[in-house]
């Protein structure tokens, strides 16, 4: 082949080359404008009132499940979107205020997320401004200082299904204990103090109802939280009816902190409790009987003062690891938040070492003797979405409001994160909270706020890990239960919200047609709660079910999700 020929067949392939990648271009051109075109056309039905098929067959299913007597006098606010073009599926009031309830802890748990990171992690120490000896003794005070984190418990990471514990409810004070004997710690003459002085001392946020306080659920925040401010009771019987049962308490600090009037009834009777509230020290009164020969019976109750159980255990493990400690327990509180003033919030976020050095003067000389580091806040966010844990999210909102604005206030972390939602095109008139995880009563919420968010959350670098922190239908967390043996189980992955004539469910679905949707299903005034459980429940399952348009083959062994 010569040359001539050689460059006229470069030139022919070179043509052609050209010619065929202008066809693909255009090709591919075409199919953007048909593309765009069907998404025009489905805009234009949409405005036209022409409604898919799909669409059609779920608003009958729907409307069937409101149409239930029990259903009838409650308040709906619903909202259904394709997550992948944000397209409405369905609405009801979704521009209407409704209760959020646990649905609040989207916006906590989002907030923490975006703005701290999912490696953040808290610390809590164990030091002393005294000095240590070479002999070991502690002239001075040792104190516990606690920097908000959730999960100063014996709580098992990472979660695998549901909540599980090791060791005592002591155990991570008994670490702390260890790394300061390895510091050289024998002997503590001075007091053993409790400081939560990292937030401003503000234990019950506004709209918190009285009956909630005794309850786990209703714990107070503080900077530091002892096995999630919580204590247990196992109640049993003694051997002859008319004797006092018998009580064993966890963490064993929590004793003397409630009062009791507790008998052994008869065998062929029924476990009866009660709980009064009284203006007192011990807050809580525990009555009741429990028939003789009935198996132990466990109660789980918020403590009235953590700080002072706190203290108290931490000198009882020091003292059981035979350490001398020659003073008394006390708490360190910072004074109650002033209002809020955002004109005065320094510029900068506060870092993880200057987290640990804010109880702290400069001038003062600070020996730490053990930290305790957290999980990661993912891993936290995880136990807190699953199980729809009231404390952890106040601890986060509190967190985030430290480090942001400087001042740990709820006021200051609800200020955060109103410019948080700004930024992501949710105005201050759409959502109006007062709290982190959503026990306010005074919380409020539209439909459309929660999916606007859910959207946002779909669409970050961490969204998918965020949306595997949400129960799963059928499967854990708080949906276990719910939706399970039916289509939706497995494909439905929501945060519930539960308080007194209110249900909430929202997060994200995948059909059985493939189609992604973001949903948020809010019942209000409910005469009956599990009466709009069952409701809610048969409008995600319907949602599974009917809504798609198209239908694809399932593969062997593919994992619905």
């Amino acid at each position: 082949m010569n040359e001539s020929t050689s460059s006229v067949l470069r030139r022919y392939f070179s043509t052609a080359l050209l010619v065929l990648i202008a066809l693909g271009i255009c090709s591919r051109f075409a199919e953007a404008q048909n593309a765009a075109a069907g998404s025009k056309k489905i805009s234009a039905n949409r405005k036209a009132g022409v409604a898919r098929t799909d669409v059609k067959r779920f608003r009958a299913r729907l409307d069937s499940a409101l149409a239930e007597s029990h259903a009838q006098k409650a308040f709906w606010g619903i909202l259904i979107v394709d997550r992948d073009n944000g397209e409405t599926l369905y609405e009801l009031n979704a521009d209407k205020f409704v209760t959020p309830a646990s649905n609040a802890k989207i916006f906590t748990t989002a907030l923490a997320l975006s703005t701290l990171g999912p490696d953040f992690r808290f610390h809590t120490t164990l030091e002393t401004t005294g000095l240590l000896g070479p002999d070991g003794r502690l002239i001075g005070d040792l104190v516990l200082v606690g920097h908000g984190d959730p999960d100063l418990s014996n709580r098992k990471f990472p979660y695998a299904g549901k909540v599980e514990r090791e060791g005592t409810a002591e155990a991570p004070l008994a670490e702390l204990v260890e790394a300061a004997v390895a510091k050289g710690l024998k002997e503590v003459h001075g007091d053993i103090v409790a400081d939560d002085s990292y937030f401003p001392y503000d234990p019950y946020p506004a709209g918190w109802s009285v009956g909630d306080l005794f309850f786990t659920f209703g714990a107070p925040v503080s900077a530091l939280a002892f096995n999630d401010n919580s204590f247990s009771i196992e109640v049993s019987p003694a051997s002859r009816e008319g004797e006092a049962a018998a009580l064993r308490v966890e963490p064993a600090a929590a004793n003397g902190s409630f009062a009791y009037e507790v008998n052994t009834g008869p065998s062929n009777g029924k476990p009866d409790f009660s709980v009064v509230r009284q203006p007192e020290q011990n807050f809580i009164l525990l009555r009741g009987s429990i028939p003789a020969g009935h198996a132990p019976i466990k109660l789980d109750f918020a403590m009235s003062d953590p700080g002072e159980v706190a203290a108290l255990a931490l000198k009882q493990t020091l003292e059981s690891r035979g350490i001398k400690v020659t003073g008394g327990v006390r708490l360190r509180h910072s004074q109650p938040p002033r209002p809020f003033d955002s004109t005065v919030v320094p510029a900068g976020a506060m870092t993880v070492p200057d987290a640990l050095n804010a109880n702290s003067s400069p001038a003062t000389s600070r020996l730490v003797l053990a930290d305790h580091i957290s999980p990661t806040l993912l891993e936290s966010i995880s136990v807190t979405n699953k199980v729809s844990q009231n404390l952890h999210a106040e601890l986060f909102l509190r967190t985030v409001a430290r480090e942001k604005a400087g001042i740990g206030s709820a006021e200051a972390g609800i200020w955060v994160e109103q410019n948080f939602l700004k930024t992501i095109g949710i105005t201050d008139g759409d959502v109006v909270l007062s709290d982190g995880s959503g026990l306010s009563r005074d919380d409020l919420v539209t439909p459309r706020a929660v999916v606007q968010l859910l959207r946002y959350i779909s669409q970050q670098l961490w969204g998918a890990d965020y949306i595997a922190t949400f129960p799963i239908a059928g499967v854990d967390g708080t949906l276990e239960n719910r939706m399970k043996d039916t289509t939706a189980s497995g494909r439905v992955l929501a945060k519930t919200g539960s308080l007194e004539h209110v249900r909430a469910m929202s997060g994200y679905a995948t059909t059985v047609r493939d189609e992604h949707l973001i949903f948020t299903i809010f019942g209000n005034n409910n005469a009956h709660g599990h009466d709009a459980t069952v409701a809610m429940d048969a409008m995600g399952v319907a949602m599974v079910e009917t809504l798609g348009t198209s239908v694809r083959p399932k593969r062997k062994n593919e994992a619905a999700h």
